[in-house]
C-alpha cells in the first residue's frame, strides 16, 4: 500500500509540475538547423468554388481599422517551390475585389526564383496565392516581391530571406511558414535584420498546431503573428474576436527574453522569449477567399478557395508595415504599454489553444496565444 501511495503521489507531483512548465520548442540537442524543413500553416475550409466566400478585403479593413488604399515600398513574401500562376491568379483576385492591377508590366509584381529550376508544389502554391493576393489587398499601392526558395529546407529559405533583406526597397518581409525550434537557432538570428534597409521588419506565422513555440517566430528579431477567430454578423460586421484554438504560442526553449519584452514585464516568461507578439484573424471558418490555378497545360484550371491559418496573418501584418512604415518590435510593446493602448490593439481576452492553463489562455495585456492583440491602426 505504501508503494502504491508513493507512486500515486509522485505521479500527481509530476503532473502538477508539468502544468507549470511553459510550452517551448523541441528541446532536443540532436535536432539542428540542418534538419529544419519549413511548413506553411495554411488550412483550406472550402475548395474548388466558382465564387469566393469568407471575409472580403473591405470587411477585414473595417475590422482592423485599416485604410481602403495606400502602401509604399516593397513587401517581400518568402515561400518555397514555384507557383507558375501567381501573377495571373492575382489578376483574377484583383478583378473580383476591384483592386488596382499588380503586374510585372506595371512593376507592381515581381517574382524572384532562387534557382533556375524549381519544382511546383500544390500545398505551397496555395500559400503563395494567399500571401500574394492578401498582401496586395491590404496595401494595394505597395509592390509585391515573391521570393521562391528552391525547397523548404532551412538553408534554402534563409537564402531567400537574405536576398530579400539585401534590397533597399523592401520594407517588410513575410515568412508564412515555420517548424520546430532547434538547438542552434541562435546562430541564425542575424538573418532577420535588414541589411540594405535597417527599417525593414520581419513577420512570421506562430504555427497552427496550438500551444508550442516554432521558428522563425521564436527569433527575437521577428514579429511572431498568432491567430484569432472572428464572429461576424450576416452583413460582415464584427461581433467578437477571440483566440483561435490553432494559434501557436509559448516560451522559446532557446531564445533569451529580449529587452522589449523584459521592459514590458511579461508574466511567467522565465527570462525566455515569449511568442507570439501580435495576432490576426486565422480561423479558416472566418477565413479568406483565395484564387488558385492548379494543373498544367490543357488540364490547368482555377477556382476559389476559403483558407485560414496563421500564415494569413504574417503577409497582412507585413502589408500593415507597408501602410504605416512604422511597425517594429520595440514600438509594438511600447504602444501596448501606453495609456492609449486601445488605439493600437484590440486586446483579445477570451479563447484557448490547448490544455496548459495559463500559457494556453487569452487574457488582458499579453498572452501566449494572441500576444499583444490584433491591430487597430497602421501607425505604431
Amino acid at each position: 500500500m505504501t508503494n502504491k501511495k508513493s507512486s500515486a503521489v509522485l505521479v500527481a507531483l509530476l503532473a502538477a509540475a508539468s502544468a507549470l512548465i511553459p510550452l517551448g520548442g523541441a528541446a532536443n540537442a540532436a535536432y539542428r538547423f540542418s534538419d529544419f524543413q519549413g511548413r506553411p500553416p495554411v488550412h483550406v475550409f472550402r475548395s474548388a468554388e466558382k465564387a469566393p466566400s469568407g471575409v472580403t478585403p473591405a470587411e477585414i479593413k473595417k475590422i482592423y481599422n485599416l485604410p481602403a488604399t495606400g502602401g509604399k515600398g516593397t513587401i517581400a513574401l518568402i515561400d518555397a517551390y514555384d507557383d507558375p500562376y501567381a501573377e495571373s491568379d492575382l489578376a483574377v483576385f484583383d478583378r473580383q475585389y476591384v483592386l488596382p492591377a499588380c503586374t510585372t508590366a506595371n512593376k507592381c509584381f515581381e517574382k524572384h526564383k532562387m534557382s533556375g529550376s524549381i519544382a511546383a508544389n500544390s500545398g505551397w502554391a496555395m500559400e503563395m496565392a494567399l500571401d500574394v493576393e492578401w498582401a496586395h489587398a491590404i496595401a494595394p499601392n505597395a509592390k509585391i516581391l515573391l521570393v521562391e526558395a528552391k525547397t523548404p529546407s532551412g538553408a534554402n529559405l534563409l537564402s531567400a530571406i537574405d536576398y530579400a533583406r539585401s534590397r533597399k526597397d523592401v520594407i517588410a518581409i513575410s515568412m508564412s511558414w515555420g517548424g520546430a525550434e532547434f538547438s542552434d537557432e541562435l546562430s541564425y538570428d542575424a538573418h532577420f535584420v535588414g541589411s540594405a534597409n535597417p527599417a525593414a521588419a520581419f513577420f512570421a506565422s506562430s504555427g497552427d498546431d496550438g500551444a508550442g513555440a516554432s521558428w522563425p517566430a521564436s527569433s527575437p528579431n521577428v514579429i511572431g503573428v498568432g491567430g484569432t477567430t472572428l464572429k461576424l454578423s450576416s452583413m460582415g460586421a464584427l461581433i467578437s474576436e477571440g483566440a483561435w484554438s490553432g494559434s501557436g504560442g509559448g516560451v522559446s526553449a532557446y531564445e533569451k527574453e529580449p529587452v522589449y519584452q523584459s521592459a514590458y514585464k511579461i508574466a511567467r516568461a522565465g527570462g525566455m522569449r515569449a511568442i507570439p507578439d501580435v495576432s490576426y484573424d486565422a480561423d479558416p471558418a472566418s477565413g479568406y477567399g483565395v484564387y488558385l490555378t492548379t494543373g498544367t497545360g490543357s488540364r490547368a484550371g482555377g477556382s476559389w478557395n476559403t483558407v485560414g491559418g496563421t500564415s494569413a496573418g504574417a503577409p497582412q501584418w507585413a502589408a500593415i508595415k507597408a501602410l504605416g512604415a512604422s511597425a517594429s518590435l520595440a514600438k509594438l510593446y511600447i504602444d501596448k504599454a501606453s495609456a492609449n493602448a486601445l488605439r493600437f490593439f484590440r486586446d483579445i481576452t477570451s479563447g484557448t489553444n490547448g490544455n496548459c492553463k495559463y500559457y494556453c489562455s487569452a487574457r488582458k495585456r499579453y498572452d501566449y496565444v494572441t500576444g499583444l492583440g490584433s491591430p487597430q491602426t497602421t501607425k505604431f
